[in-house]
This record gives structure tokens, C-alpha cells and sequence, in this order.
């Protein structure tokens, strides 16, 4: 049986949505039942209430257990406890969101804190395989309100080019995955869609979809740090954003793989095909 945490998210739904489809036996791990959303309720899946903070209830979802599915806010010590249950409960194998270049000594705090949790996984005998996207067109989103208001949006990351994913996508390298743990087991997966794009693209793309004109406002990194705080983000989360936009910038993000095609069969959503599912979103 899989377990699937953050099946809630957008990610860990559409994959308890594609595992229920494909048969697979699956749990999906929430920690509010009452945020389930449709595509897991319907999906016939059992549904057990679980908090990454407390041990006992990791426990008792990770009973009889074989496949865990690791989708979480990427906080260390949380991850870090529901691979601990997963050896405790005598699961075999761990299927892990991280990030390409996590490292202890990245300048990064959230790239740090997943090179902790590989390190934990890897110490701790079990099975395991890395999933590394890129940036997910589904933080375009956060965008729509400024479109719809300004016909526009603002971003730090200047020219830097992305090899932006589809968290559908995504999703589907993730359920493929679990599905048959072994036959990937030791192996980083690095998720991306099919083409590098700049902000100035997205602008383009979205503004050719919608009729008129989308402008692309750029500010430097530390001005983003401060219009997020502003906005009411925690100040180390936009420290840590802006920093990230930065890096960007700078050509962090500009790699490409074909790793979503060669796992799923299926080449990766394009920024386009991405635009015209979510258009009303925008418009």
C-alpha cells in the first residue's frame, strides 16, 4: 500500500487522484479532513487525519504501509519524523520531493534543510528516490489578482530563463513512481517542462491569451523582500524567496530534463497548455 502525505496540496492530490484511477492500493495523509478536496473525497482512497508534529498519528498511518510518498512544506524535522515512522512501521521505500541542489552548504536555508532530510533517509536504510522540479507554473497563480487589477505583475527574477513544470506533471512522475518503488529505487528524478522561459514570456503568453497587454514589472530582489513583508509574509520566508529570485536571475533555473517523459510516457505541459487550462483564472 502507498501513503501519500500533503494530499491536500496540489501536488499530492492530483497524484492520490492518478493512483485511485490506476488501482493502487493508497492512503491518502491529511491533516484537516475538512480541507479534503473533491478529487480525493470521490476518489474512493482511505483518508486517515494525521499531524507531522505527533509521532503516534504517523504511526498509526503508516500501518501496513510499503511506499511513502513524501509531500510536505519541506520542513526538516517534519519530514524527517515521517521517515523515522516509516522505519519504525517497517515500510520499505521513500518517494521524496527535494530540490536539485540541495546541499549542506548551499546559501540557500531551504535547499539546506533538504539536503538534512536526504541525508536522514539515506542513513536510515530504506529505499528511496528523489523527485527535484523545477520552478511549478502553478506559482503563476499567485499572479492573477495583480493581472486582473493592473495588467501586470511584478517579479526579481529579471532574464534568468526556467525550466518551469506542471505540478500535474509532476504528480504523475511521483504516482508512477510509488507504484513501482523498486524499479527506481537510489535514483534522483529532475522535473521540468519542456522549454526554458523567462518572465518575459509568461507576460507574452499570458497577455496573447487574454487579448491585451500584460506588463512585466521588474524590481530588484531586496524591493520583492520588502513588498512581501509588506503583504504580510513571514520575513525569513521572503528573505528566503527573494533570495531565490536572485539566483534565478542569475541562470539557477535555466536546465531542462526529459526525465517527465521518460518516467510517464508523456512529454510535459508547456507554458501555453498551462495558460489555457487556468485562463479564467487570469482573465
Amino acid at each position: 500500500m502507498i501513503l501519500v502525505t500533503g494530499a491536500t496540496g496540489t501536488v499530492g492530490s492530483e497524484a492520490v487522484r492518478l493512483l485511485a484511477a490506476q488501482h493502487h492500493p493508497t492512503r491518502a495523509l491529511v491533516r484537516d479532513p475538512s480541507r479534503v478536496p473533491h478529487s480525493v473525497a470521490g476518489s474512493g482512497m482511505e483518508i486517515v487525519t494525521g499531524d507531522f508534529d505527533r509521532p503516534d498519528t504517523l504511526d498509526a498511518a503508516m500501518r501496513d504501509i510499503d511506499t511513502v510518498l513524501l509531500i510536505s512544506p519541506a520542513v526538516p524535522a517534519q519530514e524527517i519524523a515521517v521517515i523515522d515512522s516509516a522505519a519504525r512501521q517497517g515500510a520499505k521505500h521513500v518517494v521524496k520531493i527535494t530540490n536539485h541542489k540541495a546541499s549542506a552548504d548551499s546559501p540557500v536555508d531551504r535547499r539546506r534543510g533538504h539536503a538534512r532530510v536526504e541525508a536522514h533517509l539515506k542513513s536510515t536504510g530504506l529505499g528511496y528516490t528523489l523527485l527535484a522540479p523545477n520552478l511549478y507554473l502553478q506559482n503563476l497563480l499567485t499572479f492573477a489578482p495583480s493581472i486582473k487589477q493592473t495588467r501586470g505583475f511584478t517579479m526579481s527574477a529579471g532574464d534568468g530563463q526556467a525550466g518551469m513544470v506542471d505540478a500535474r506533471d509532476v504528480a504523475a512522475v511521483a504516482a508512477a513512481i510509488a507504484a513501482t518503488a523498486t524499479d527506481h529505487a537510489g535514483r534522483t528524478y529532475l522535473l521540468t517542462g519542456p522549454e526554458l522561459i523567462t518572465y518575459t514570456d509568461v507576460a507574452k503568453e499570458l497577455g496573447d491569451a487574454l487579448g491585451h497587454a500584460v506588463e512585466y514589472r521588474r524590481i530588484s530582489p531586496d524591493e520583492h523582500r520588502q513588498a512581501m513583508i509588506r503583504a504580510g509574509l513571514p520575513e525569513t520566508v521572503a528573505a528566503s524567496n527573494a533570495q531565490v529570485f536572485g539566483l534565478i536571475a542569475e541562470g539557477d533555473a535555466a536546465w531542462l530534463s526529459d526525465d517527465v517523459a521518460s518516467v510517464t510516457g508523456a512529454p510535459p505541459r508547456s507554458l501555453r497548455t498551462f495558460i489555457a487550462d487556468h485562463l479564467t483564472a487570469f482573465a
